[in-house]
């Protein structure tokens, strides 16, 4: 088997090559640095099994390239930037990891909301541009009695509700399929979306990215919620409209917002790659430019898709991506994202 892996470190080649040297020893491996997407592929192009972060694209056009391709492995647990369909249409195998750690990502959203309701960023970055040791301007508020409104419930969700309990918040739900005994378990509500949205003090998605979520916070949905609420957004950059988004924190209906995941991230990673070498089709301009407007907005905080960072979870990660691999290559697939007709 002919292997290739993009958007590893030095340490992760390292792992990852010890680990399928003992499962995989016939295989050969190729790493690659940046992403993987229809305008950096490589020259070579015999592989069997190819391994991909969020940040790239496996789409048709990146299908076509690779004519002997037998498995695409995400190291993740999303997969909305693979064409999961056209692999199955091709009989590749696409495989993800359903798990890596749903207490990594909670904790890293209410790292934002701590952030935003006591606007940490700001109180530092004020002192280190100013030198003025002042905490004028810096009130923020208490999260024990606010409400937050928990979207998705699932892994992440669940463990996010764990966390706001520690703080004394009171806790509204929003999922597509409630889980009641999880709700009597835990001690929270679920309500419909919009009414969620109304009471909450603080909003924290945790949903993946389908059809039915894209965009499900837009020009309609946003000027519901509660006037100098907070957004926090680990999920998937689209299920936010950009353009909606910056509209609500400039009228001052969100008194915040904390954004670890955004449209069209991929171009806002790589802008000289766009510039010299992508085109326009598929990408969204308009959203683009509103990314830069967010940028510079002081009630925002944009981190670079970095909730999943921790030492413990890229371990886990890699650990099941091996597992991914090895199955494809011994012929026994694990984690295989099902087609969803």
């Amino acid at each position: 088997m002919k292997i290739a892996i993009w958007g590893m470190k030095e340490w992760e080649q390292e792992y990852v090559k010890g680990a399928l040297s003992k499962g995989a020893s016939d295989s050969e491996i190729v790493f690659y640095d940046g992403i993987l997407n229809p305008d950096t592929l490589p020259p070579k192009n015999d592989f069997d099994i190819i391994s991909v972060f969020v940040d790239s694209t496996v789409n048709k056009a990146t299908l076509d390239h690779f004519p002997n391709l037998k498995g695409v492995v995400t190291r993740s647990t999303g997969y909305d930037h693979v064409d999961v369909k056209e692999c199955a249409a091709r009989n590749i195998v696409a495989s993800s990891v359903p798990s890596y750690g749903e207490n990594t990502v909670a904790e890293f959203a209410f790292a934002l909301i701590l952030a935003l309701s006591r606007k940490v960023y700001a109180a530092v970055d004020n002192f280190r541009e100013t030198g003025k040791y002042s905490f004028e301007g810096l009130m923020g508020f208490d999260l024990k009695g606010k409400t937050i409104g928990v979207i998705g419930t699932g892994r992440i969700g669940k463990y996010a509700i764990k966390i706001a309990k520690g703080f004394d918040m009171k806790i509204v739900a929003y999922d597509a399929f409630p889980n009641e005994a999880m709700s009597q378990e835990l001690g929270f509500s679920y309500m419909p979306f919009e009414e969620v949205l109304k009471v909450s003090d603080v909003v924290t998605i945790h949903v993946p990215f389908l059809p039915e979520t894209e965009h499900m916070f837009n020009e309609k949905t946003l000027p519901l919620m509660k006037k100098g609420s907070i957004l926090i957004n680990t999920s998937r950059g689209a299920v936010i409209k950009t353009e909606a988004l910056v509209a609500a924190l400039d009228s001052g209906q969100l008194a915040g917002a904390g954004l670890d995941v955004i449209e069209e991230e991929g171009v806002l990673k790589d802008e000289m790659g766009f510039v010299l070498h992508g085109t326009p089709e598929g990408h969204n301009l308009k959203t683009m430019i509103a990314n830069h407007v967010l940028s510079d907005m002081p009630n925002v905080l944009l981190t670079p898709h970095a909730a999943f960072n921790t030492k413990e979870a890229l371990i886990r990660i890699l650990d099941t991506s091996i597992e991914d691999i090895q199955g494809i290559v011994n012929g026994s697939p694990v984690n295989v994202i099902k087609v969803k007709n």
